[in-house]
Parts: structure tokens; C-alpha cells; sequence
């Protein structure tokens, strides 16, 4: 068995990443799907992997499986991005992987492009130690749907059950701090999206009309103070009911936790955050939340107009946990604005709903990671979840498989933002841990 080449490995993943990058795979426009698909199959195809295709609601699914061995490794990304808007507050473009002072920027780079990239650069090298062959079985399911929350991606996974057994699940976020340290999350928080909607006229009014007719902003506002108090904690009547309480191994990893608040805090110039320390760490994990995403209405151009809106609307997320179910969030989001006496206050939902998931933290491939991040990083942060949401819910629970997030991504990476980016030395750490990690499963962890 010789020692790969990691650095050509490297190189070679940077190559296929920049590829990646160029294709403008945005699900939320429906922009050239079909053709990124395309480019990962033969990616694929070209590492030996068998691939088929599937068609979605949007885009195309990929399952791929290549090797043999003791252990069944299924790993899950994601080819689709996020829209570059606004293109302007970017300092290159977008869809060109560029490299400025040890980064590398371009939507897709972190997310989720740069860590399909890295994972496949570490198979290269792992078949290149065991002479063209994998130490264990993959199964790789990669959609193009993620960035619009994975419409198809529930029935799918209920459908192929039988091809996607496996042992874990390398799911596909994960990061490295500024201090080197690695991050490991072991779930995700569920998610509803929904809008608020309040049409009180067929027209906006002269805003002298105020005195006798009511304001539909007026009723969104009081919608949304009426949900949550001034240190985040929701106020819906039943909202937390079922939530299921963390495990004492839960509870015991946060002690673990440099929460990081401070760097958040000095990266984003944060002026207001509900809590520090453990607080902090508690809440990102086990926390559900509702945030405002955006809210629309009336005049919003330069100086003023005195007018009276006729309707206006405004976009909430909720961020659930374990047993908490989102379609019946929204069933008690009614119930509680009905009680506030805004009937008048229509709830849309939006995109597809997720449910949260959360790993067993003492399952061998848990520690198994957990060790392999050791080994190549350091000691590792573990979340038991992420405070973001993804389409794990039917991996751990359809499937039985623990997940673990564990990546390349960096605390000022810009997902989803201007600027995009990834770490170059991060994307070196995510191959060598790719292959620490497939060489430990090889030898049963």
C-alpha cells in the first residue's frame, strides 16, 4: 500500500471544483440543472462509480455506489447554489472560482460544490493507497433541489430504501474555526417557511384615511410582536408541547463547546445576541426559533408619501427541533393569530417543509468521525445539531442511519451571500480527512 499523492489530489479536486463553479446551478431559477447533473455523473462515472439519474420536481437526483467492504458509507450534497444576487456587492464574479489571499470566492465554493469537490479528491487518493480499489462501499446521493428545500428528496428516500442502506451517513456541511479546530454537527433543526399576508383594500389610500380606516403593516406588525418576546422565546400557545428534550449526552457535549459568540460578534459586527457561553451553545442546538426574513408593503422609495397601504406581506422562517412537527406548527400559528383577533391575516406556506433530525452520539460512526477529525484537525467541536436546517430528517429516521456533518466550510464564508468562499488550506484538511476517515471504516472504525 503506497502513500497517495495528496497534494496532486488536491490540485486535481481544486480543478473539478472551478468546473463546478462555472455552472450557474441555481434551483431557485431553475438555471442549467440538467447540465451540472450531467457534469457530476461523469465526475462520477470517471472514479469508477455506477450512476443513475432520477428525475425531481426540479431537478435531477444522483445515486452513485462504487467499492466493496465491510462497511456501507453513504454520503449526501448537493449540486444546486443559491442565487448570486445582489451581483454588485461581489468583488469578482460570481460563477469564476477566484483566489485572493489564501480564499478561494465564487457561489458554490463552500456550499455545497467545494465539498462534493474535496470528498471525491479523497476517494482519488484513498483508491490510489489501495491500488485502485475502495476499502468499503459508497453510496452517493447527490440532488439539485437542496437550495429550494429538497421537494422531492422525502419520497425519494422512501422509495429507494433498499439502495440506501448503509452504515453512516457523511452528510454535506461541516467546518473548520479560524483556530484550526474542526466543527461536527450531528443533526439539523426542522424548518417551516411561511408568509403573512394582509390585503385590507383594493388600492393604497391617501394616508389621511388612517383616522378611519385600519393600516394592513399595522396588523402584520402586531402579528409579529405577538409571536415571539424581546429574548427570542415564542409565545404561541402549545408551541413547544412536544418538544423532545436533549439526552444527558447531549447535554454533556455542550460543555465541550467553545460557542465562539466573540468571533461571531467581531466578523459580522453583531450589537445585539440573547445569549453567551453555554446559553449561547444550548440555544443554537436546541433552541427552536422564528425569524423575520423579510417584509414588504407600502412605499419603500426615497423621502416620503403619505400613503395608506392596501395590502403587505412578511416572511417568517421557524426553526424547529425533535417533535415538533411543521405541519402542525402552522396549524397552532392560526389558532394563535385567530386568538389576536387577525383573522384578516392570511398564512401561506412556502417552499417544502423539513422535519429535525438528530444522531445518536454514541454510535460507532459518530466516534468514528469524531476520532477521524481528531486525528487530521484536532480535537473537534461537537454540536449534537446544527442550528441550520436540511433534508436529513428521512436519512436518520425513514433510514435509521446516524449522520454526521463534518466539512471544509469556514465561520466567514458568506454562504448563501456576496462573496462566497471557502479556505484554500480547509479544502487541503477536507481531503485528508476524507481519507482518514474511509481508511478507518476500511478497518471497521
Amino acid at each position: 500500500m503506497t502513500t497517495p499523492d495528496l497534494a496532486a489530489h488536491v490540485e486535481r479536486g481544486l480543478t473539478d471544483l472551478r468546473d463546478l463553479v462555472a455552472l450557474q446551478s441555481v434551483s431557485a431559477q431553475g438555471r442549467m440543472l440538467n447540465e451540472t447533473a450531467a457534469a457530476v455523473s461523469r465526475l462520477l462515472e470517471a472514479e469508477g462509480f455506477r450512476v443513475q439519474a432520477f428525475p425531481g420536481e426540479v431537478a435531477p437526483i444522483l445515486l452513485a455506489e462504487a467499492g466493496e467492504g465491510p462497511f456501507t458509507l453513504l454520503i449526501y450534497n448537493h449540486y444546486d447554489v443559491q442565487p448570486e444576487d445582489p451581483v454588485e456587492l461581489w468583488h469578482s464574479p460570481p460563477f469564476t472560482l477566484t483566489e485572493r489571499d489564501g480564499r478561494l470566492y465564487g457561489r458554490g465554493a463552500s456550499d455545497d460544490k467545494g465539498e462534493l469537490a474535496s470528498r471525491l479528491a479523497a476517494i482519488r487518493a484513498v483508491k490510489e493507497q489501495h491500488g485502485g480499489q475502495l476499502p468499503i462501499r459508497i453510496k452517493w446521493l447527490i440532488e439539485g433541489e437542496e437550495e429550494v428545500g429538497s421537494p422531492s428528496l422525502v419520497q425519494f428516500v422512501e422509495t429507494h430504501q433498499a439502495e440506501l442502506q448503509a452504515d453512516g451517513c457523511w452528510w454535506e456541511f461541516g467546518g473548520l474555526r479560524d483556530d484550526g479546530r474542526p466543527v461536527i454537527s450531528l443533526g439539523l433543526k426542522g424548518i417551516i417557511a411561511v408568509e403573512l399576508r394582509c390585503k385590507l383594500a383594493d388600492s393604497d389610500l391617501h394616508s389621511s384615511l388612517g383616522a378611519v380606516v385600519d393600516n394592513p403593516l399595522y396588523r402584520l406588525a402586531r402579528a409579529v410582536a405577538s409571536i415571539r418576546d424581546d429574548q427570542g422565546h415564542i409565545l404561541i400557545p402549545g408551541f413547544h408541547d412536544s418538544v423532545r428534550e436533549p439526552t444527558p449526552a447531549d447535554l454533556a457535549a455542550l460543555e465541550t463547546i467553545d460557542s465562539g459568540e466573540k468571533h461571531l460578534k467581531d466578523t459580522f459586527g453583531l450589537k445585539r445576541v440573547f445569549a453567551e457561553g453555554t446559553e449561547y451553545a444550548y440555544r443554537t442546538n436546541f433552541k427552536p426559533i422564528v425569524n423575520v426574513n423579510g417584509w414588504g408593503g407600502g412605499y419603500q422609495g426615497q423621502g416620503s408619501k403619505t400613503v395608506l397601504p392596501a395590502e403587505g406581506f412578511v416572511k417568517l422562517d421557524f426553526r424547529l427541533v425533535p417533535g415538533q412537527d411543521p405541519a402542525h406548527i402552522v396549524h397552532l400559528l392560526r389558532a394563535h393569530l385567530d386568538a389576536q383577533g387577525l383573522q384578516d391575516v392570511e398564512i401561506v406556506e412556502l417552499e417544502a417543509h423539513q422535519k429535525s433530525a438528530r444522531s445518536d452520539m454514541t454510535a460507532p460512526f459518530v466516534q468514528a468521525c469524531i476520532s477521524a477529525a481528531r486525528h487530521v484537525h484536532g480535537e473537534p467541536v461537537v454540536h449534537p445539531s446544527a442550528g441550520g436546517s436540511g433534508p436529513m430528517h428521512p436519512f436518520t429516521d425513514t433510514l435509521g442511519v446516524p449522520c454526521v456533518a463534518a466539512g471544509i466550510g469556514n465561520s466567514a464564508g458568506r454562504v448563501h451571500a456576496p462573496n462566497e468562499n471557502i479556505v484554500k488550506e480547509h479544502f487541503v484538511k477536507g481531503v485528508a480527512f476524507g481519507v482518514e476517515l474511509i481508511g478507518r471504516l476500511g478497518k471497521g472504525g
